[in-house]
Order: structure tokens, then C-alpha cells, then sequence
């Protein structure tokens, strides 16, 4: 049975390891430390015949699009799911500007088709100064600038896991204070953005999402989708659901290829990255020619 490869839950390889990410493809294989034991180390093969295809995750592509010939001269199939977002640099300090976001987009769509670059407004998380209308309004705005460009938008509500607590806890003394996710929120902020969707040709979908949307119109969605899979990558998968991701994911099983704590787009939000400061000395420590992606003396 072939693998799909995600590229990367843990990290943005698209973003930040592209030119590792080429290597690995051109070595045929990887080596990917176990995130709860860096000791115990997989090789997963990234030959051609053994993946069935790939999913990016990214909140910038562009690094990556220079490389997709490569993938394409090996039939490697593959798609994106990519996050813009409208938020205060507060909330997420180091993405690119929505103008480069949305650029970036088009011309991957372009070169890629639309129904491979799927548009995250993801996750959502409610402030003082990002409340409902704001929501409404950047949602709208995105939507409105993509039509033509996808056919699908994932949503989520942020989850406050413990370690991030502390980067809330100082957008809070920046005068940035969470909002309480109640029915009223919700239901003026789905009805907002479900009507922007439609009036621009999206299918709503949730991720890993434990309250239910579908009153709303979002049904639960897989981001990793065995028929998304099944059209895109010609290749048939289990409809099993991913046993290794979070009770309320609907994914089918793939294989992630990254490593937490090495993004650097510090997104207050982001459950990935616990330590900026570890993150910055990952980045500086990889090597595009190693099989792991961080070398084993930093994974600590």
C-alpha cells in the first residue's frame, strides 16, 4: 500500500524547508525522529512508487513553487492546504502581508488548478479586536479576492492548548483579550461567512472541529481526503479514519514528514511551536542535505 505524505502539520516545509524537502525527494527517502522519543527514528521512502501523493500545509508556498516541476516530471501528485488569514500582526507577527497571501495564491492556482489549493480561514480566534464583524468582514474580503481561484474553504475555532497559554496570556497585556466562543459568537459568525462562501463558490468545511457546525451549513471536513485523494492522486485509499491524530480529525492516514518547535511564524495560536527560541535554533541548525530535517542534536 502506498503512503500519503504530509508536508507538514508539525512545520511549514513549504515556507521555511524547501530546499530540503527537493533533496529528500531526489534521495528517495527521509528520516523522521518520533516527536515523544527523538531516539526512535523512521525512514520513510519518498520514491515515487511508493508515495500515493502529497498534502502541503503552508502559510506561504512561494518558496516551494520553483521546485514543482521536479515533482511533476516524477508524478508526484500533490495539494495544498493554505492558510491566509486577516489578522493583527499582534496575533500572527511574521506571515506574509494579505496582498503577498493572496498573490501567491492565484499564481499557484494557476499553475496547479484550483481544485489543489485549498484556502484555510483557520484557526478563528475570537478577540476584542478580532470579534465577529472582523471575522465577517476578512473572511469576506478573502473569499471575495479567491473566487475563481478554489472551491473549498476550511474553518476552524482556535484550541487553547497549555503551551501556549503564555503567548495569550501576553497578547492580553498588549490589551488583545480572548472573547468567549458562546452561541451568539458563533451564530453571527457563521452566518457571515457561510453566505460569503456561497456567494463566491466555496464548499464549507471544518477541521478537527468539536463543536457542531453543521446547523451552520459547515459540514465536517478531512483535510487529508480520501476523495480528494481518490480524484487528484489516482489512487484509492482507506477510508479509515487517522488513528494518530485527535479524536475529533477525520483524516485518513498519512505519514508527516516534519518536526515541532521549527516554524517561524510565531503565530500566538499555534500549537506546533511551544518555544520561539528553540524554533530559531532549529532553523539555524538544519542542513538541506541531512535526511532529518533538524539534526539530532538539536531535536532536544
Amino acid at each position: 500500500m502506498k503512503t500519503i505524505i504530509s508536508a507538514s502539520r508539525r512545520t511549514d516545509i513549504p515556507a521555511f524547508y524547501s530546499d530540503w524537502f527537493l533533496n529528500r525527494i531526489k534521495a528517495g527517502y527521509c528520516e523522521v525522529p518520533n516527536p515523544l522519543n527523538p531516539n526512535q527514528v523512521s525512514r520513510v521512502s519518498l520514491r515515487s512508487e511508493d508515495i500515493a501523493g502529497i498534502v502541503f500545509w503552508t502559510r506561504n508556498p512561494k518558496p516551494l513553487i520553483p521546485h514543482l516541476n521536479e515533482l511533476n516530471a516524477r508524478a508526484i501528485p500533490y495539494y495544498f492546504q493554505y492558510t491566509i488569514l486577516n489578522n493583527p500582526r499582534q496575533i500572527d507577527p511574521k506571515v506574509p502581508t494579505l496582498e503577498q497571501s493572496l498573490a501567491t495564491f492565484k499564481k499557484l492556482a494557476q499553475l496547479v488548478g484550483k481544485d489543489r489549493v485549498i484556502w484555510r480561514y483557520d484557526p478563528i480566534y475570537f478577540t476584542n479586536v478580532t470579534n465577529a464583524q472582523f471575522h465577517i468582514d476578512s473572511f469576506s474580503l478573502i473569499a471575495d479576492a479567491l473566487k475563481g481561484f478554489t472551491i473549498r474553504s476550511v474553518i476552524s475555532i482556535v484550541d487553547v492548548y497549555r503551551k501556549i497559554e503564555n503567548r495569550l496570556r501576553k497578547l492580553e497585556e498588549a490589551g488583545i483579550s480572548a472573547l468567549a466562543c458562546n452561541e451568539s459568537l458563533l451564530e453571527e459568525t457563521m452566518a457571515g461567512i457561510v453566505a460569503s462562501a456561497k456567494r463566491n463558490g466555496m464548499e464549507m468545511t471544518s477541521c478537527a472541529e468539536v463543536i457542531d457546525l453543521t446547523r451552520y451549513g459547515v459540514r465536517p471536513g478531512k483535510c487529508v481526503d480520501d476523495e480528494l485523494v481518490s480524484k487528484l492522486f489516482n489512487y484509492k485509499p482507506s477510508a479509515a479514519k487517522d488513528s494518530a491524530q485527535r479524536p475529533a480529525c477525520n483524516c485518513i492516514p498519512s505519514r508527516d514528514i516534519g518536526m515541532y518547535d521549527s516554524c517561524l511564524f510565531n503565530c500566538a495560536y499555534c500549537y506546533a511551536t511551544s518555544s520561539v527560541t528553540r524554533a530559531k535554533t532549529r532553523f539555524a541548525s538544519h542542513d538541506v542535505n541531512s535526511p532529518r530535517l533538524i539534526p539530532l542534536s538539536n531535536e532536544s
